[in-house]
């Protein structure tokens, strides 16, 4: 079988900020053909942003390749680093809304959804809202973020790595530690001391150190977290995110999925993915007629078989008009 590569580094051809509601305003780039298929590209966290790299994922010659900084990270403002910044109006369904704000901004009639992580939620969420603007998904590291799917991240992965969950659950007060979610929000969305909100970020995101460090090649702790700004955003709206549960009913996208008959989508999911068990993408997978589910040997980051599959979706998916 023929090895599939990424397509070569490019550079966008259009750039902007674009103002949505609230105050608020989102970066984006389109790049790639510029009548070419539309693709958007969803990011995980909540705020991990945008990535160079996940351009090289679809042929510049084909796709006109859109990604966008949600709200609070990357470079869109107002920064969820400043603990000044209100996430009152920072939820999936103001994301949404954005994603069709965009949508109409580059004059897109419809695209493709490409997502990972956090994002599948997200993209899931806008296809079910709006299928009539969908032609295909590619989605990746499947996550629902309902209630249960938080329950098992903040605690019950605590059985996989004991010690660096003690740590976690001792630093926040003892009446909380039932809830870690619900503390690690307040301590950093509803905090007014600095200090405290900065000493729960980094605890915290030594806890999404813990859970990926199985995975080959990851280091601990990441070198991302050594930037401030990017640190305390992704915590910041990682917790709000996931202890609201996205603001969706426990199974709102599982019970409208027949919503997308019609919408042709690829799903991988990693075997060994801690952050997320194989079990969300194949309940996902039986609910969604038209979902062809690959289960890779891998975790929550993927592998050389997961981007196979999603080079050969891309091109698939490219190839029909």
């Amino acid at each position: 079988m023929t090895m599939l590569e990424r397509f070569p580094p490019i550079e966008p051809h259009q750039c902007g900020m674009l103002g949505v509601s609230d105050g608020h305003a989102i970066f984006y780039e389109v790049s790639g053909n510029p009548v070419g298929k539309p693709v958007v590209a969803l990011h995980g966290g909540p705020g991990g942003g945008l990535s160079v790299n996940r351009r090289r994922l679809f042929d510049p010659a084909v796709y006109r390749i859109i990604q966008f900084d949600q709200r609070g990270c990357g470079r869109s403002t107002p920064h969820a680093s400043e603990l000044s910044t209100d996430l009152a109006t920072n939820t999936t369904h103001h994301l949404i809304a954005d994603m069709e704000r965009l949508r109409e901004h580059l004059n897109v009639e419809r695209w493709q959804i490409w997502a990972g992580s956090w994002g599948v939620t997200l993209g899931v969420a806008y296809a079910e809202r709006f299928p009539h603007r969908v032609f295909e998904m590619i989605l990746v590291s499947i996550t629902l973020t309902r209630r249960a799917d938080m329950r098992w991240f903040a605690h019950e992965t605590g059985r996989f790595f004991p010690q660096e969950w003690e740590r976690l659950r001792t630093a926040v007060h003892e009446a909380e530690r039932h809830d870690l979610l619900a503390a690690y929000d307040r301590l950093l969305n509803h905090q007014p001391d600095p200090a405290v909100r900065e000493k729960a970020a980094a605890d915290w995101t030594a806890w999404e150190d813990a859970i990926l460090s199985l995975e080959e090649g990851y280091v601990v702790p990441h070198p991302q977290w050594e930037d401030r700004r990017y640190r305390m955003a992704f915590a910041r709206l990682v917790t709000h995110y996931f202890h609201h549960a996205a603001w969706l009913a426990e199974d709102e996208l599982l019970g409208n999925a027949h919503k997308l008959t019609g919408i042709p989508a690829v799903l991988v999911h990693g075997r060994l993915d801690l952050a997320g068990p194989a079990d969300v993408a194949w309940q996902l997978a039986k609910a969604w007629p038209g979902a062809d589910l690959h289960f890779v040997k891998a975790g929550h980051r993927g592998d050389d078989e997961t981007m196979q599959i999603m080079l050969a979706a891309a091109q698939r998916f490219g190839n029909q008009p």
